[in-house]
């Protein structure tokens, strides 16, 4: 079951084309083979998100503004290193590039 970021107004509005993504922590995996991998036994931070707010854009060398590729409500998958995190109102989030989106779901 996918667990949906709280629907809370935040007061933090990403810069440029950045995009603010809450992870999404994933449910026991199976292996290949078959195998449940709970989630503890993973070390790695999840790579997919729910995007919960957005930058105005990027700006060209004319100075005018590129529109953003993604939109509130989108999960994307993200680069594993291509983000930082920051904590509101003790809740994690990541702040990503929209280059370092690889897409949506």
């Amino acid at each position: 079951m996918k667990k949906e970021p709280k629907k809370t107004t935040l007061k933090f509005k990403p810069s440029g084309d950045r995009v603010l993504v809450k992870p999404q922590e994933s449910a026991d995996e199976k292996s290949p083979s078959g195998i449940i991998i709970p989630d503890t036994a993973r070390k790695e931070k999840p790579e997919r998100g729910v995007v919960v707010a957005v930058g105005e854009g990027k700006r060209n060398e004319k100075g005018d503004v590129l529109p953003m590729r993604f939109k509130v409500g989108d999960h994307v998958m993200f680069s594993k290193y291509g983000y930082d995190e920051i904590k509101i109102d003790e809740e994690d989030y990541y702040v990503i590039s929209e280059s370092n989106i690889l897409g949506t779901f």
